[in-house]
């Protein structure tokens, strides 16, 4: 399988909440990071979700939002995760940051220049 999503957690299924239309799942990393998700019905079904399932969630580098410091602010995203940055390689327009979490895993962010 080729992806182009920088970003692969993988992981087991520590918890699902199923609702009518779509279901909550969380992944927990073998490194102890958790990733939520929110997913059909259906894809529940067809893929035979199921809590000690081994599952892989795919993040897009443009999908991840970067915070410096916290400074007391709270974000409706369920998926926080705190690191350092590990590099940073600039271009004309965006730049690409990577962050390294405490568990040693690294996530991928394109963020503007500005």
């Amino acid at each position: 399988m080729k992806i182009s999503a920088r970003n692969v957690f993988e992981g087991k299924i520590s918890a699902l909440t199923q609702g009518a239309v779509n279901a909550e799942l969380e992944i927990t990393t073998a490194a102890g990071d958790r990733i939520v998700a929110i997913v059909t019905e259906a894809s529940v079904r067809s893929l035979d979700l199921a809590v000690g399932k081994v599952a892989l969630a795919f993040v897009k580098a443009p999908w991840v939002i970067v915070m410096a410091g916290d400074a007391g602010v709270r974000f409706s995203a369920r998926n926080q995760l705190a690191g350092t940055v590990d590099q940073v390689t600039a271009g004309a327009v965006n730049s690409s940051v990577t962050i390294k979490l405490k568990s040693g895993a690294r996530v991928h962010a394109v963020v503007t220049n500005d």
